[in-house]
């Protein structure tokens, strides 16, 4: 069975090497739409497949992030990498260019890696992340699937190349949430109101 979540965010960026002029040469933003599926074999003790109160922790966070900040690929020219550390409090630094199809790559990983280490206390079965798609436009989006975000040939990355502004990090509830995350170390999540 699949679940599905919707986060929302705002984000601005340049695509390098894409063919559309614009969309290569000038910084401009969207308003994202962001799907999580998550799927499992079997119910937890709520008869749920997972308990959407559970994302409301780290997995929002980590997607907030994202909202108001200005992504950019970090192999991008450095003149421009600084123009927008020092014009921007919220920026990310990404290891693949910021396209649509990327951030779902992204996004993917860093929900995946999270849930990964989420304690779950209420029977949850063997759910885990289906697919995350990024609509970037009201007609146009990316799915990314599990072969597709470990897949080298989309461009080969690890968590630990992402990088998030001291900004970013410091409205987080646990500003050592994504060294957490990369250190492998369990996630807890508070349990949702009865």
């Amino acid at each position: 069975m699949l679940i599905r979540k919707l986060f929302r965010f705002e984000n601005a960026h340049i695509v390098r090497g894409c063919t559309s002029r614009r969309c290569a040469r000038s910084l401009h933003g969207h308003s994202y739409r962001v799907e999580l599926l998550l799927e499992a074999h079997a119910l937890d003790h709520g008869q749920m497949v997972y308990d959407f109160g559970l994302l409301k922790g780290g997995v929002r966070e980590l997607i907030d992030a994202f909202d108001h900040a200005l992504s950019f690929w970090d192999g991008d020219d450095p003149e421009y990498i600084a123009s927008c550390q020092r014009f921007s409090e919220r920026w990310i630094a990404l290891p693949v260019s910021p396209s649509a199809e990327q951030l779902a790559r992204v996004i993917f990983r860093l929900v995946d890696a999270l849930l990964a280490q989420t304690e779950t206390a209420n029977g949850e079965g063997d759910v885990r992340l289906h697919s995350v798609i990024v609509h970037e436009t009201e007609s146009g989006y990316a799915q990314c699937f599990r072969a597709d975000a470990f897949n080298p040939r989309m461009g080969a990355f690890e968590l630990a190349q992402i990088r998030f502004s001291t900004q970013i990090r410091a409205e987080w509830s646990d500003p050592q949430l994504f060294d957490r995350l990369l250190a492998g170390e369990r996630w807890r999540n508070p349990r949702p109101l009865p």
